[in-house]
């Protein structure tokens, strides 16, 4: 059966949250938001593409700092409201050149650093 972009559940603004995962070692890299045209962008050219909020147009991942995300595969949860994106990552993730977005852990009450960036 193909895919139907527009049978998934975005937002009032027109949005759906997706969140990218290294394919290779499960590691999780960032979350971001996609539209109904980046979801399709996506899936069409194996580049990453989400939706800025702020500047109101596509981003595609690693298009100005060459931190690229190729598609390996997306995934669509139980509710179709939320992406799992299964990319290469080439380079850090994050623009705070960390591997991942997600390197302050909550520990005992208190916020840890747990990546520093990348050389």
């Amino acid at each position: 059966m193909p895919f139907d972009p527009d049978s998934l559940t975005y937002d009032d603004r027109g949005l759906i949250p997706a969140i990218a995962q290294d394919a290779e070692t499960g590691e999780v890299l960032m979350m971001a938001w996609m539209n109904r045209d980046a979801v399709s962008r996506t899936l069409e050219t194996g580049r990453v593409t989400y939706w800025s909020r702020s500047r109101q147009a596509f981003w595609i991942k690693g298009e100005s700092s060459g931190h690229v995300q190729e598609l390996v595969e997306m995934r669509v949860d139980c509710d179709r409201d939320c992406l799992l994106v299964l990319v290469h990552q080439t380079g850090p993730a994050c623009h705070t050149n960390r591997r991942s977005c997600f390197y302050t852990a909550l520990r005992e009450g208190a916020e840890v650093e747990i990546m520093t960036p990348m050389a």
